[in-house]
């Protein structure tokens, strides 16, 4: 069993942030869990009040980027152990080349300008702990060499953004012995999946928990499958 010390999740009212507050639970001294809405966040709560103070339920609205230096300020020198940059969002699917430029923009700012931001603010956290992890939920949409079905612009080009911006923070931070990681949770039955997904967040989050359980600075900047396989950019 592994020992997180602290960990910061994004977007854990719900889906997969959720799951990794509850199974995360087990093995980590104190987690905040940070949502937009805690008082809209009900299974979040309860979790938060039976875990005896161990799970801090924070409100943060990702792409506010002064409420992330904020709580940063208010960690002050406590050390991160695993950030997880899970909050994002899916935008509009239409299948042809005509796009909503202002969905695109939002699915930009959520899902590639707010993950690099919220390293930046907790940077020193992370690189003052034990562990040293960050964690990138990204999608197997954003691989160029998987794509062969075409469509899905905004999100595909979102999360192809997001790796790269990955790759260029375990770069950035290996001299602080930093591990970055980008992680496929496959295709989860969540709001933002949908009910035809192909595994449930239980199993999704059960596998990325195994990969970050065993990560290695060696490992910093690959892109992983839930179940631990290399994803080809």
């Amino acid at each position: 069993m592994a020992n997180y010390g602290t960990v910061l999740i994004t977007g854990a009212n719900r889906g997969l942030g959720l799951e990794f507050t509850r199974q995360l639970a087990g093995d980590a001294d104190r987690i905040i869990a940070t949502c937009r809405n805690p008082a809209r966040s009900d299974e979040l709560r309860a979790m938060a009040e039976s875990s005896e103070g161990k799970i801090e339920v924070r409100a943060l609205e990702v792409t506010d980027y002064s409420q992330a230096r904020k709580l940063a300020r208010e960690l002050g020198n406590d050390p991160i152990d695993l950030l997880i940059n899970n909050a994002g969002i899916l935008g509009p699917r239409p299948g042809n080349l005509v796009q909503d430029v202002d969905a695109w923009r939002r699915v930009f700012e959520v899902n590639v300008i707010a993950p690099t931001k919220m390293v930046e603010a907790f940077a020193d956290q992370v690189a003052a702990s034990n562990r040293k992890l960050i964690a990138n939920i990204t999608s197997k949409m954003g691989s160029i060499a998987d794509n062969t079905s075409g469509g899905a612009y905004i999100y595909r080009s979102s999360k192809a953004a997001l790796n790269a911006v990955g790759r260029s923070m375990a770069r950035d931070l290996a001299d602080r012995q930093v591990t970055v990681l980008l992680l496929h949770p496959g295709w989860v039955r969540t709001d933002m999946g949908g009910p035809n997904g192909l595994i449930d967040a239980p199993t999704s989050v059960a596998g990325m928990k195994d990969i970050l359980d065993q990560a290695t600075l060696e490992q910093s900047g690959g892109f992983y499958n839930y179940d631990g396989a290399s994803i080809a950019w």
